[in-house]
């Protein structure tokens, strides 16, 4: 199938803007809970663009100084012959984050050997801002030139926080037929067919305080207790599908005093329902095991809550042929995968949105060294222009 030409490329022009935009974009701290810095700045090119944006109520919820940003691109007239109805158009959703996970030093784009890098030692923040700016880029194609397809671009909060923008997002006020994110640490070409259920575990132990010199037996370590159940937890991968991590642990007030209270937190993923909810349950079940060893005899409260679904996307969907088509034409080689790591898909295929995540090239997420070469921008750009119209075509075949 041959894709339009007139909308598949980003200029010279447009290709300087994308890469000027990220190093800004970049440039602006917004770790989760903080974004209305970055927010104003993507508001300003969009009403630059004389596109409207709406902000959502979701701030408290998902625990933000701002709301998730919604605007809509028509892409222009809608076909038909002459003298007839006009037929609907396909409206397609990109979506893309504000926030990345907490910086350890302050982020200076340089651009060495044609890859983005932190100058300093810390996070980049391509995750997410390289969608964002690439989104940006593509905003700008589209106002200028046109497009087969509407386009509707959705930018959470609060996405490095279990997805919490997006959870608090109403879905229904969308007018696509499907979407995709791009936000994925791997090659251009990968396609996220599967995500995992995700649960969250709190635990607090509770002991007994007591000088740790003088009466350490009539004391009852709560981190005795915890550390006691981390020991006996089957930690890391546990299968091709299952992962187990202890995140963060807490406790105690002085090192003479036998520590009464020490808290964890424990995460379970699954790309199998029932396999997370068995761990889940199997994890609850090594805590207090271990709270009532006799060397521990401590009290454990427990709370579980799932953070979001997973899915499984069959690959015969209209958004995932569009997507194979796209990359396809932009000489990347489509690779379907299965992933451990969740995105803003999740909480949106919750709500009844097909919704496809896209591998865009990023490298180390969440690391310092985290880093983009402009090559995979500018190609991501391309993969996002030609998408519009891959989009189009597989929606009139699917009519069809």
């Amino acid at each position: 199938m041959t894709l339009r030409a007139a909308h598949s490329r980003a200029g010279e022009l447009e290709r300087r803007f994308l890469s000027g935009t990220f190093a800004e974009l970049c440039r602006i701290e917004s770790p989760s809970g903080s974004e209305r810095a970055c927010a104003e700045r993507v508001i300003a090119e969009l009403r630059a663009l004389e596109v409207g944006v709406e902000e959502d109520g979701a701030a408290e919820r998902a625990g933000s100084d701002c709301g998730n940003l919604l605007a809509r691109i028509e892409g222009g007239p809608s076909p038909g012959g002459e003298g007839s109805a006009p037929e609907p158009r396909t409206c397609v959703l990109l979506c893309a984050h504000l926030d990345t996970v907490p910086l350890l030093a302050p982020v200076e784009p340089v651009l060495t050997d044609g890859v983005w890098e932190n100058a300093n030692e810390g996070i980049l923040g391509a995750d997410n801002k390289a969608a964002v700016a690439v989104m940006l880029a593509l905003a700008r194609h589209v106002r200028r030139i046109g497009a087969p397809v509407d386009v509707e671009l959705l930018f959470t909060v609060c996405e490095e926080t279990a997805l919490a923008g997006a959870r608090a997002f109403d879905a229904g006020r969308l007018r696509s037929d499907f979407g995709y994110v791009f936000d994925h640490a791997s090659p251009i070409g990968e396609i996220v067919l599967a995500s995992p259920t995700h649960f969250r575990i709190e635990a607090e132990f509770h002991g007994v305080a007591a000088h740790a010199g003088i009466r350490p037996e009539e004391g009852r370590s709560a981190i005795l207790a915890a550390a006691r159940s981390i020991a006996a937890m089957r930690l890391g991968r546990l299968d091709e599908q299952t992962t187990v991590n202890v995140g963060t642990i807490a406790g105690g007030t002085a090192m003479n005093v036998v520590p009464e209270r020490c808290s964890l937190v424990a995460e379970v993923r699954s790309l199998q329902e029932k396999q997370a909810e068995d761990v889940v349950a199997e994890v609850i079940e090594r805590m207090q095991e271990a709270a009532n060893l006799p060397e521990c005899e401590c009290d454990v409260d427990v709370g579980v809550e799932r953070m979001f679904s997973g899915y499984k996307l069959p690959a015969s969907r209209p958004a995932v042929r569009a997507a194979e088509m796209a990359l396809q034409a932009c000489g990347h080689q489509p690779s379907q995968i299965a992933s451990g790591g969740a995105s803003d898909a999740n909480a949106l295929i919750a709500q009844g949105l097909e919704v496809v995540n896209l591998a865009n090239g990023t490298e180390r997420n969440h690391e310092p060294g985290e880093r983009v070469s402009a090559a995979a921008l500018e190609e991501m750009l391309d993969v996002a222009l030609v998408l519009l119209d891959a989009a189009a075509d597989a929606s009139s075949s699917a009519a069809r």
